[in-house]
């Protein structure tokens, strides 16, 4: 054995090793590897990088001589500059094998594959975000459990049991210490909270919101109610919507079904929106309504005219108020809970959403055209169906149970066809599950 060889570093060595064996593998097709074989190359393979991960990062934490001899700022500066990486991956990681170098027993499960990487950082970070009225024992303490727990979780459930850690190892500090985080954290998320509109131009409107999580929670936890997202399987083979499509569309469901009763007064009335159509228009199925200065389709106008909080202003040949709809053209709250306990869902074949959440319906004569508004034309529709009933391109049929079926028209020339179009699953498929 050559002095060279005796005189090498066990780094250097390491390094030299893993390379000739790699080299030796370049070559070779896992597609062959037996199934066995293949996991546990994969778990062996993912223990190593982590490993490997380590030994960089120790010796990371200790090139602050070869930043000073190049004149770089640090380690992380000079890997990112010579190496070709991202400055602020290179950062991140002198900054976690700085904190590792602290917690011996975090770094030494790293290096002996006892935890990966990812878990160290959350163990390292967690016992780093401790407040510094908490002593190195307590600490210590911390390391320890998380640690252990590494053998069992995953990332993400050690990074809550981080936030949580205090109230095993330190029960009598962790309920004030709980409630001083969750304090700033409120605080800090109100200081953030934001929402700005951005129209296209195109009759959409960009809408970014930043809350508080708990806010987006309930958000998310109303349109899911409204989407009932359901296996890919399961639905409706003409409901081709993307999931985000589907919460997009429950999102303005979700401000039409809001009570204008219980918000703040707007200029004068809680949130009235008032809709200016033409008599000929209103009582057609062509031309266009304005919410304010924003023209809207008249099949859009004559929906939004039964709901509560939608005003239809008709106006004559020469744009005088002919008319302005009130309650006689809006379902009563009473008669709404009468609907309710008729029609306990949607009236659209095979559709089951709540009738909490759908809107009533003149489903006789249209009011447009004279219709009453009484409890045997009250229909209660889902806001996609009623979309659908005041569509010019679909014809509705009354079921002899009372549920409403859907037609797409087709055209051909001057002569219509007309197609029965499944808007919802058919009653074979378990209806105790929503569809939007």
């Amino acid at each position: 054995m050559s002095n060279a060889t005796l005189q090498q570093h066990p780094v250097l060595a390491a390094m030299q090793a893993v390379e000739r064996a790699l080299e030796e593998t370049a070559e070779v097709e896992p597609l062959y590897m037996a199934t066995d074989d293949k996991a546990e190359a994969l778990l062996a393979l993912s223990s190593l990088v982590d490993r490997l991960e380590e030994l960089q990062m120790r010796v990371l934490a200790a090139a602050g001589d070869v930043a000073a001899r190049d004149g770089a700022r640090d380690p992380a500066a000079w890997l990112a500059h010579h190496g070709r990486r991202d400055r602020g991956e290179c950062r991140r990681l002198l900054h976690l094998a700085r904190a590792l170098a602290t917690r011996p027993r975090t770094q030494g499960a790293l290096r002996d594959g006892l935890i990966n990487l990812a878990q160290a950082e959350v163990v390292a970070r967690a016992v780093e975000a401790l407040p510094g009225a908490v002593d190195q024992e307590v600490r210590a303490q911390a390391e320890e459990l998380l640690v252990t727990e590494a053998a069992t979780f995953g990332p993400q459930a050690l990074r809550v049991m981080g936030r949580r850690v205090l109230s095993v190892v330190a029960p009598e500090v962790a309920e004030e210490l709980e409630r001083r985080l969750l304090e700033q954290e409120e605080k800090r998320a109100a200081r953030r909270s934001s929402l700005t509109t951005r129209r296209n131009g195109d009759g959409t409107t960009d809408i970014h919101i930043r809350v508080a999580d708990r806010h987006a929670q309930r958000l998310l936890t109303y349109l899911q109610a409204l989407t009932a997202p359901r296996a890919e399987g399961e639905r409706s083979p003409d409901d081709r919507r993307a999931p985000q499509q589907r919460l997009g569309e429950a999102f303005g469901t979700f401000l039409e079904a809001a009570d204008p009763a219980r918000m703040p007064l707007h200029g004068g009335d809680a949130t009235t929106v008032l809709v200016n159509i033409d008599l000929t228009t209103l009582r057609g199925q062509l031309g266009v309504a304005l919410v304010g200065d924003e023209p809207i389709s008249a099949g859009e106008a004559r929906r939004l005219a039964c709901t509560a909080g939608i005003i239809p202003v008709v106006l004559g040949g020469q744009g005088q108020v002919l008319d302005l709809g009130r309650a006689r053209w809006l379902f009563s709250p009473a008669q709404r809970k009468a609907l309710a306990v008729r029609q306990p869902t949607c009236r659209g074949e095979g559709c089951d959403i709540p009738a909490a959440w759908c809107e009533a319906h003149h489903g006789g004569t249209p009011w447009s055209r004279g219709g009453r508004t009484d409890l045997a034309d009250g229909v209660l529709l889902c806001s996609y169906h009623h979309h659908r009933a005041h569509d010019h391109r679909y014809r509705s049929d009354r079921l002899a149970d009372g549920r409403v079926r859907f037609h797409l028209q087709t055209w051909t020339g001057t002569q219509s066809t007309t197609e029965v179009h499944k808007l919802a699953p058919p009653a074979e498929v378990d209806q105790n599950k929503n569809v939007f």
